[in-house]
């Protein structure tokens, strides 16, 4: 039986085990959103899990949605990760950047001067961001032109670029979680009449562009892509009729390319949708379940099960650097603290202890 301790080959990337850290926004870039010292230390604690995923990265100034997250776009940024990868190489772990494009999430005060969140349509989403000034409503984006729909493919590639001359082992595209591949995905976001927009057939195409250049760049065994159907979350609106066509369609898609992984993040009861995409997929399955929480380490018999070949973690792991260890144990866990999720210092980052 294959459980989630045992090695798997990731298209050519070994991994040590077949438990991944998620990708999880923490707001600690430093100026010229770089990532720093403390972002190394904090990614090679954790270098035991089999897989790394970054926090999401702007591929693009414009991609920015929240303060303090890094970028992937300038010379400095690129040189900074380099002591993160070094650092997770060092401490014998894989680590993949995930690219985000935060689209109609954010506001312009986050942006540099005179630049407007732009999105698949101009519909603002419902909620607030937090900025330095306090929290702002979301604005009203500006609807992307067809030309910047392909210069926006165009960042995304050039980020998965700088991210190999980074030394990361690849990246992961967030298509999840309601960001600009989200946005494009789902009708509440997406009214384009154009090739973008329309039918799942077009509501998929700026998905599968995406991955296919990125892909064409980098390769396909260093490309990966996250997908959470369903997720309301960033006032995604996915109709439960849509959701099916859609994402299976998308999954179609994204298997012709050969991709190092699809990673699904389960929000709600969808499994029969995970199982559908899982079965349409051929590569390797990453699932982050709706099961994490206290009943966290449950999630280890969805590899057993043959659910999915990999099982991602959040919260855990932010709270458990030695998360595999502790999973083999049983536990202890170390509880994590909102509080300190978003921005500040060493507190509620590199300062949860291992066993």
């Amino acid at each position: 039986m294959t459980t989630a301790f045992d090695s798997i080959d990731l298209s050519g990337t070994p991994l040590s085990n077949r438990i991944a850290m998620a990708p999880m926004t923490r707001s600690r870039a430093g100026d010229g959103a770089i990532a720093t010292e403390l972002t190394a230390e904090y990614y090679a604690q954790r270098a035991s899990a089999g897989l790394i995923i970054t926090e999401g990265i702007q591929p693009s100034a414009i991609g920015q949605g929240y303060p303090d997250t890094p970028g992937l776009h300038s010379a400095e940024q690129v040189a900074s990760w380099r002591k993160v990868t070094a650092a997770v190489h060092e401490a014998g772990g894989k680590i993949f950047a995930q690219i985000m494009h935060a689209g109609r999430i954010g506001h312009p005060v986050l942006l540099p001067d005179g630049l407007v969140n732009v999105a698949p349509s101009a519909i603002p989403a419902k909620g607030q961001v937090y900025t330095a000034e306090g929290p702002k409503d979301y604005v009203t984006p500006r609807e992307l032109t067809g030309e910047e729909v392909r210069a926006t493919i165009a960042d995304f590639v050039a980020a998965a670029r700088n991210a190999i001359d980074a030394g990361f082992d690849g990246v992961e595209l967030h298509g999840a979680n309601g960001y600009l591949i989200h946005q494009f995905l789902a009708p509440g976001s997406n009214q384009r009449t154009d090739e973008w927009g329309g039918t799942p057939e077009n509501r998929i195409r700026f998905a599968v562009e995406t991955a296919k250049a990125v892909a064409a760049e980098i390769g396909a065994a260093r490309t990966g892509i996250r997908l959470s159907p369903g997720n309301p979350f960033n006032d995604i609106s996915e109709p439960q009729d849509d959701l099916e066509a859609t994402y299976t369609s998308l999954v179609k898609e994204l298997d012709a390319l050969n991709l190092a992984y699809l990673h699904v993040m389960e929000v709600g009861p969808i499994r029969d949708l995970v199982t559908a995409l899982r079965g349409g997929f051929g590569g390797t399955f990453v699932l982050n379940p709706s099961t994490e929480g206290p009943t966290g380490p449950d999630a280890l018999a969805l590899v057993e099960d043959g659910t999915a070949d990999v099982v991602a973690y959040g919260a855990l792991f932010l709270a458990n650097p030695d998360l595999p260890a502790r999973l083999k144990a049983e536990g202890p866990y170390n509880t994590p603290d909102p509080a300190t999720f978003y921005g500040g210092t060493e507190k509620g980052y590199t300062d949860y202890p291992a066993l």
